[in-house]
């Protein structure tokens, strides 16, 4: 496809928004309503091209969901109400949908095989098929389940006391879904704590759950009642706006209804050490998942270090962050973050590149990156490499560049935020 060309120079960035709905939790909303018995409302769903994906698999799994543009109603069986699907499952681009499925299935006495586009084909699968296979299911792929497509013969799934190599809420919470299905309990400790949606959502659905510090006991045989879920604003993607507001000058934005899991929050911690300008205006409703608006404005940025069990916090947000730190003085550093190497890009090498063509002065490292501070970005043509927050990111760092930019694929954003270029819009 032909190039965009992005809006550059932009003065200021001034206004309101509603930021769509969290990405992780429509995923997990969709898959536990098909997993309870009786119905389940979800409000705020992400309409984005990732949880769409979920949704089809689910409707291939004999699920009933009806979707009325943001509503989503599920008519949940229980776990013994998902069928044996008769055609292949396309997960598109998600990395959560099949992962997370990847442990539902594992339970479930039939065969499936899932399949995703070309970047899923390269994104590593073993850290979800190994334990899975060591809980009793039977899981094939390329080079031994490492990648797609996948087949997967599920059923009679045991417990499970398992130690994660990795930090990932992915596989933690796979296996959390294959426990579900086993009759004893499982145990997962996670190196550091990473998102918590599952667990919450566990709750939310009548489970019972026990969490102590990194460790995660979770009973098998238990039956999930359906609920209501309103989803918040995804941080994630207001994750960008946070970073344009602060960067382009003379700007104000108030962000409404921003899901602030204090697991997801670590973009909000690094910023304000940073020094930017940011106020939450905490939620008063009750909800199973904090959220509140907040409100940035244009500031002076300093550079840090960014290591540590702040990483799963933010390891989506790296991107933007990068480019947050190509406007403060000094140096930041990002350690502890090989994960992105594994994301829809390899992000450490691709966010470097593509911001070395705006001007930045930016290196890779083994771990992360390093990127000194303040550089005056110009423009060029760049490409999101089929990467929603690149192609994000890009779309804000043109926002302070002086010439003009021109992004290649920018329909990888879709798959996170279909309106965004909309709601970038509606701020100048």
């Amino acid at each position: 496809m032909k190039p965009i060309k992005l809006q550059t120079n932009i003065p200021s960035l001034k206004g309101t928004l509603a930021i769509p709905g969290d990405k992780s939790i429509s995923h997990r909303s969709i898959m536990f309503g098909a997993i309870a018995e009786g119905e389940t409302t979800v409000t705020n769903f992400l309409l984005g091209e990732d949880c769409l994906s979920t949704i089809s698999c689910f409707k291939k799994l004999g699920v009933s969901i009806q979707q009325q543009e943001d509503k989503v109603i599920i008519n949940g069986k229980g776990f013994n109400g998902l069928e044996e699907p008769s055609e292949i499952l396309d997960v598109g681009n998600s990395g959560t949908t099949i992962r997370l499925l990847i442990g539902i299935l594992a339970g479930r006495p039939f065969h499936s095989v899932l399949v995703g586009d070309e970047s899923i084909g390269k994104r590593p699968m073993t850290r979800v098929t190994k334990p899975l296979k060591l809980m009793g299911a039977v899981i094939q792929g390329r080079k031994n389940g490492e990648f797609t497509p996948l087949s997967i013969k599920g059923g009679n799934v045991k417990e499970i006391n398992y130690e994660l190599p990795v930090a990932s809420a992915q596989v933690k919470s796979s296996l959390l879904f294959a426990g579900l299905q086993t009759k004893g309990v499982t145990t997962v400790i996670e190196p550091v704590k990473t998102r918590d949606h599952t667990e919450r959502m566990i709750k939310k659905f009548g489970g019972e759950i026990e969490i102590d510090g990194r460790t995660i006991h979770l009973k098998g045989g238990q039956r999930l009642s359906g609920t209501r879920i309103h989803v918040p604003g995804d941080i994630s993607s207001a994750a960008f706006f946070l970073v344009a507001g602060s960067i382009v000058p003379n700007s104000e934005i108030t962000l409404k209804n921003v899901g602030l899991n204090p697991t997801r929050t670590g973009i909000i911690d690094v910023m304000k050490e940073m020094g930017a300008d940011i106020t939450i205006i905490p939620s008063e409703d009750d909800t199973f998942e904090p959220c509140g608006d907040i409100v940035i404005k244009s500031s002076i940025l300093n550079g840090i270090t960014i290591e540590g069990d702040m990483i799963p916090r933010l390891i989506d947000e790296i991107p933007v962050i990068a480019l947050l730190a190509t406007q403060a003085e000094g140096d930041t550093v990002i350690k502890d973050a090989q994960e992105l190497k594994v994301k829809e890009t390899n992000r450490i090498d691709t966010v470097v590149n593509e911001l070395v063509m705006l001007g930045a002065k930016i290196i890779a490292t083994d771990d992360g990156m390093i990127i000194k501070g303040k550089s005056n970005l110009k423009g060029g043509t760049v490409s999101s490499h089929g990467d929603h927050r690149i192609g994000m990111m890009l779309s804000i760092a043109a926002a302070i560049c002086k010439d003009e930019v021109f992004l290649e694929n920018e329909e990888s954003i879709y798959i996170s935020y279909p309106s965004f270029f909309e709601h970038l819009k509606s701020l100048q």
